[in-house]
């Protein structure tokens, strides 16, 4: 099975943590956190219609500029999430460049803050030289956005400052079984996407025009097999609180793939504590009671640079002493 999601993370694990996501169906990305991103090249920022900040720290923020860099002249608009404070973030970012001569180029930049009980909301234009317009706030029900086969949730954490952890969750699988394409004798081609589509609407009364011949919904269905949908889930930069740990086993729950970072050892969880971090013990344990299928390690301190094994060795036992 071709998965909808495809991952990888931007840059090794003692530097900067992020998630570029494919969406193949879409043709389009996502990414999880945004610290140095020039591995990516600007056909990649270009795919990209949202992002998801965890908090504003350096490492997780500066890879903003060379993203607004090269979308200056995009079409569609660029979506931002954060906690706190991110739209004032947002704000002084564009603030600290001059936009006289940038009136007539089309980018414009929604970005949404989670506070609380409430999304804020604020819209960055190009044409009105990024001058912000703000909007009323509403409701927030830790669904942070919707699209037409997935969605990103959030629950915000304690890393001394409010630090949000994301799932992206596709709410079920379409794939075509060959062997039934080939008995009905039907081509591959664009109408197998207007198939999936018309599953996922529920759009039972579409006609498919196929080599010159005309098929019902009912008449092709059946080459389509419906499974469980993926499920990401990234977390970085917390505290190992029992409040933390319930709501990351919450949001991780089922995940086929947790991202979680392992900063500290257990013998320095004293230090761990200082600076609001995981251990590696505490990131196995979390991903153990989630349930989740895997669990991939990464954000690790410096401090490990010469025995980074020691971390990963420490969040699979944590992993198998409390696998569900």
């Amino acid at each position: 099975m071709k998965p909808s999601f495809h991952v990888r993370q931007l840059n090794g694990p003692f530097e900067d943590p992020g998630l570029y996501i494919r969406l193949f169906r879409e043709g389009s990305a996502l990414m999880f956190d945004l610290g140095f991103t020039t591995s990516l090249t600007p056909r990649d920022i270009l795919k990209i219609s949202d992002i998801f900040v965890t908090h504003t720290h350096m490492d997780h923020f500066i890879g903003f500029d060379n993203i607004l860099r090269i979308s200056l002249k995009r079409e569609k608009p660029l979506r931002l999430y954060g906690p706190k404070g991110f739209i004032n973030r947002i704000q002084g970012k564009l603030d600290s460049y001059t936009w006289n001569l940038v009136q007539e180029y089309p980018l414009e930049i929604r970005v949404f803050e989670v506070d609380g009980a409430y999304m804020k909301k604020a819209v960055f234009s190009a044409s009105n030289s990024f001058r912000g317009i703000h909007k009323d706030p509403v409701p927030y029900n830790g669904i942070l956005l919707i699209e037409s086969f997935y969605s990103v949730s959030s629950v915000e954490l304690d890393h001394r400052i409010p630090c949000l952890a994301f799932s992206l969750e596709e709410d079920f699988h379409i794939n075509i079984d060959k062997s039934r394409l080939a008995k009905m004798n039907l081509p591959v081609g664009p109408w197998l996407s207007d198939l999936k589509k018309a599953i996922r609407k529920n759009h039972t009364d579409i006609l498919f025009h196929i080599d010159g011949e005309s098929y019902t919904y009912s008449d092709v269905r059946d080459i389509a097999n419906i499974s469980r949908g993926q499920k990401i889930t990234y977390v970085v930069d917390a505290l190992g609180s029992k409040d933390n740990a319930d709501k990351i086993i919450n949001l991780a729950r089922g995940s086929d793939v947790l991202y979680i970072e392992t900063y500290f050892l257990e013998e320095d969880r004293d230090r761990a504590r200082d600076r609001y971090h995981l251990t590696a013990r505490e990131a196995g344990m979390i991903a153990g009671e989630a349930g989740v299928g895997r669990f991939e390690t990464l954000h690790f301190s410096p401090k490990y640079v010469m025995n980074s094994d020691k971390l990963i060795e420490e969040a699979e036992r944590g992993f198998k002493d409390h696998i569900k």
